[in-house]
């Protein structure tokens, strides 16, 4: 979608200020679901293994060749989070076996890189399994030792907003991915969220 000048002068302003704030006033841990949210695919249904990564792109290929990346702004922000000491985690659930599409997940990770490294290597916590996100997030807490209302969760499905309202986990639903907009909305709304909102 094309922004036009005012457009892309705030979208750079909003990154530049998020890039700039100090590393309090962000979350301790954000959690992203993968599945049109990291990324525009189901690994379970659109992703053929074996998957190899592309030879010219940040990309990964199927079988049958078919590419899938990151959403477009998903590496600079993970970056962003890394360099400012945030933690990072996944919270994804499937119901396809247990033993495949974890592997396959965790494959497309390991073949996608951000700042220059591994993806799966800025991920602190990685929860890939069938089951309800409060699971996924009880786990994510023992792991961490985090308080929920530290914890900001981004999936494109509005059912898991439960999370929020049984846990305290400041949940944003994704529409078209993790894009800097959103991830500037999404820190606003977890400091309003915990009420520590920056002046």
């Amino acid at each position: 979608m094309f922004l036009g000048t005012t457009g892309l002068y705030v979208a750079i302003a909003h990154r530049l200020e998020l890039m700039g704030r100090p590393e309090e006033s962000l979350p301790k841990i954000v959690v992203f679901d993968l599945d049109y949210t990291l990324w525009p695919c189901w690994c379970d249904t659109h992703i053929s293994p074996p998957v190899t990564r592309s030879k010219d792109e940040n990309a990964i290929v199927d079988r049958y060749g078919s590419k899938m990346a990151f959403y477009k702004d998903v590496p600079e922000i993970i970056a962003h989070l890394k360099q400012n000491g945030v933690k990072v985690a996944a919270a994804s659930r499937t119901c396809a076996p247990v033993l495949t599409v974890p592997d396959v997940a965790k494959k497309m990770l390991s073949l996608l890189y951000i700042d220059g490294t591994r993806a799966i290597d800025h991920f602190d916590v990685l929860e890939i399994y069938p089951g309800s996100k409060i699971t996924h997030f009880n786990f994510i807490q023992k792991q961490t030792g985090f308080e929920y209302h530290d914890m900001l969760f981004f999936d494109d499905e509005t059912r898991n907003k439960e999370v929020e309202h049984r846990l305290g986990v400041k949940f944003m639903f994704v529409i078209e991915g993790v894009t800097w907009k959103l991830y500037h909305q999404a820190i606003e709304a977890w400091r309003d969220h915990k009420g520590h909102r920056s002046q």
